[in-house]
């Protein structure tokens, strides 16, 4: 779909009024926002003149416009000092690596960038060069106190470069009482491997790319790697940070295993209870070339501002950007992100609407926050928790929305991370009121809790819940929905066919927002926090802030 910027608005709102097709009828029930609100945002969003938002584009300049500019017609107050933007100073960096990584020793191997494996840097100069570094195997790279596990015990990697697993130890072992089974934690996460690794002073980490434990294939890794890369701005221009971090495609991970002699299940060896750092006796060059620019990137933030309990805020997040222009499939390089997160805006949007022409206003402040730079590691939300515009200690909870789902409506919704705070009881009482079933991660090994805006409210103490759609899609089955997000997971997921069409159904995205709507309402009428369970890592850094 191309259409000229200038026609967006008169788009959307044409959509509004056509429909598009769309029955709005099945989501009455559910409360004001209509599967056209939605489709008619996400047209406008995920459109080719928005270039794939991507932070630091032009794109960045027409999302972040029409957000705020929806905002102001909605008639939501400004909500930074008078102004619709938080600023978010970031650098750019793009690494571009020499099209081979040697590794030498008994045997030599070449492997091939982008074929075999994708490597940047963080570090602000010019280039970083790894020569003959060596290489050790580190198992999952996790030092976890708390589940008796040290991956690095008595291991100096300083100058090495470190070779580590996707995901914990836990995942596919088959039994429960390693970390939390096929649970993913955060010691899964490729973002804690690369921090690790740098606090153990090493020069370089690779992950090893598996599909089923990362959760994505090698072109989503690809694909959120070979371009330039967007970090939030530090005093110390990353130079803490390893010069290098990348990942390997399996096959070649195993190449490099077999020239060291170890063959067989590679997890299973480094899940072992009395598994120790093995050097691969090989050696790794590389060099990366280094271009950086600094720039400002925003947030969108808009409120209703309460009527009674003003200084206590309740946010709702979804994440503008996307990939931007990338590697091109079949003629078309606009990664344009119609549900990752167009789909999540155009909620945030509605519920927005929603609020503005409730007859019953909030007793509690209400943010509306659009953040930057999720799909570059969170930072919009990283910044904004580390630079709140409203106190932490006073923010009641969070409600995210990210990639809601062109599916339709279900008979089930999802809670990432269930279990985790008091929030789940608001989603079980809207499920009870509409009869629907509440489950938890459809895909707990893929660590979901720790990959969307949510994530950093959670670090900072906030109760979070990212709810999404379940499975059990009406009219088609449980049977049917899995397969859907599978397709959906495996061929759409960051790739350039993520686009918004006019016959996409919005039902379920609909369905979910009112939902998020409805516990807003109530968090916004009351006078008490919700808060973790005693069982979550959370829920100490709550009680500390609240003075408990």
């Amino acid at each position: 779909m191309k259409l000229n910027y200038s026609h967006l608005l008169a788009l959307a709102s044409a959509l509004t009024l056509a429909g598009c097709g769309t029955k709005t009828t099945e989501t009455k029930s559910f409360g004001p926002i209509t599967a056209d609100d939605i489709k008619g945002h996400i047209a406008v969003l995920a459109n080719d003149s928005l270039t794939g938002r991507k932070p630091f584009t032009s794109g960045e300049t027409k999302a972040t416009n029409y957000i705020a500019g929806q905002f102001k017609k909605m008639g939501l107050e400004p909500g930074n000092n008078g102004s619709y933007f938080q600023d978010v100073p970031m650098v750019e960096i793009a690494s571009t690596p020499t099209p081979t990584m040697e590794i030498t020793g008994k045997t030599n191997i070449s492997l091939k960038s982008l074929e075999d494996f994708v490597v940047l840097s963080r570090r602000e100069q010019d280039s970083v060069q790894l020569k003959n570094s060596p290489l050790v195997f580190a198992g999952y790279g996790v030092v976890a106190p708390e589940y008796h596990w040290n991956d690095y015990a008595g291991l100096d990697v300083k100058g090495k470069t470190v070779v580590v697993l996707v995901n914990d130890p836990g995942f596919k072992s088959g039994d429960p009482t390693i970390f939390k089974g096929d649970t993913m934690t955060y010691y899964g996460r490729w973002t804690y491997k690369y921090e690790e690794a740098a606090r153990q002073g090493a020069a370089g980490l690779i992950i090893v790319h598996q599909t089923e434990p990362a959760s994505y294939g090698w072109p989503v890794v690809k694909n959120s790697n070979s371009a330039a890369k967007l970090y939030l701005q530090q005093a110390d221009k990353h130079m803490g940070r390893c010069k290098m971090e990348g990942w390997i495609t399996e096959a070649a991970a195993n190449k490099l295993f077999a020239a060291a002699g170890i063959t067989g299940d590679i997890r299973a060896l480094a899940r072992k209870k009395d598994f120790k750092a093995i050097p691969l006796n090989l050696n790794l060059s590389v060099g990366i070339s280094i271009k950086r620019k600094y720039a400002m990137s925003h947030n969108v933030v808009g409120i209703i501002k309460g009527n009674t309990q003003p200084n206590e805020s309740i946010i709702y997040t979804a994440h503008w950007d996307h990939l931007g222009i990338g590697p091109a499939v079949k003629g078309d390089s606009i990664y344009n992100g119609a549900d990752d997160n167009a789909s999540g805006v155009a909620a945030l949007l509605g519920i927005a609407k929603a609020f503005t022409q409730s007859k019953d206003k909030p007793k509690r402040t209400i943010v509306f926050l659009s953040v930057t730079a999720e799909e570059q590691g969170l930072l919009g939300s990283e910044y904004y928790a580390t630079h709140p515009i409203f106190p932490i200690n006073k923010t009641v909870a969070n409600l995210n929305m990210d990639m809601l789902g062109p599916f339709g409506e279900t008979k089930d919704v999802s809670i990432t991370g269930k279990g985790q705070n008091d929030l789940d009881e608001y989603v079980a009482d809207q499920a009870k009121q509409f009869n629907l079933t509440v489950t938890g991660d459809t895909r707990p090994g893929a660590g979901s809790y720790y990959r969307s805006d949510h994530f950093n409210f959670a670090k900072v103490g906030v109760p979070a819940l990212d709810m999404n759609n379940g499975v059990d899609v009406v009219g088609k089955g449980a049977e049917w929905g899995k397969a859907q997000k599978k397709d959906f997971n495996e061929h759409n997921y960051h790739q350039v066919t993520d686009n918004y069409s006019a016959d996409m159904n919005c039902t379920g995205m609909a369905q979910a927002a009112n939902i998020l709507f409805n516990i807003g309402t109530k968090l916004a009428s009351e006078t008490t926090f919700p808060g973790w369970k005693p069982t979550s890592e959370f829920k100490a850094i709550r009680d500390k802030s609240r003075g408990k």
